[in-house]
């Protein structure tokens, strides 16, 4: 229980400061354009709510004590995977529904899912999923 409980509250820390850096990039109010801003005014900056890879962000548990922690800066996205191998960190972009990242060379991605898709016995009841690829997932209850 105290787990879950620091989950949630890692989760909600991180998403505050995600959104307390957004704030600080994007002033609040309208711009009159008199301090030569030449951004097209019909187009707005896309908010993180835009982006599906943005409601991954946090902990992500798979088998065996393995999980992935997805988090972002500016629009690059860091992947955590600690597996039965140890930890490694890769710079991610998002790229339509996926976050693509490079790791020995090879392109992966990022993609959400649920237990029966992962291919992993242990997560096969779980419905809020990411798989890299089959045998390698991670969930939320």
């Amino acid at each position: 229980m105290t787990r879950r409980i620091l989950f949630w509250i890692i989760t909600l820390l991180m998403t505050l400061v995600t959104t307390s850096c957004e704030n600080r990039n994007h002033p609040a109010g309208p711009s009159s354009g008199a301090t030569g801003d030449l951004s097209p005014k019909s187009s707005p900056t896309p908010s993180a709510a835009t982006n599906v890879a943005d409601q991954w962000l946090g902990k992500w548990v798979g088998p065996e004590g393995t999980y992935a922690v997805l988090s972002k800066k500016g629009d690059k996205y860091g992947v955590q995977i600690h597996s039965l191998d140890g930890s490694a960190t890769y710079e991610g972009t998002s790229v339509g529904n996926r976050i693509q990242f490079r790791r020995n060379g090879v392109t992966e991605s990022i993609h959400a899912g649920n237990g029966e898709e992962t291919g992993m016995k242990w997560l096969l009841d779980k419905k809020d999923c990411l798989i890299i690829k089959t045998g390698e997932g991670f969930c939320r209850d």
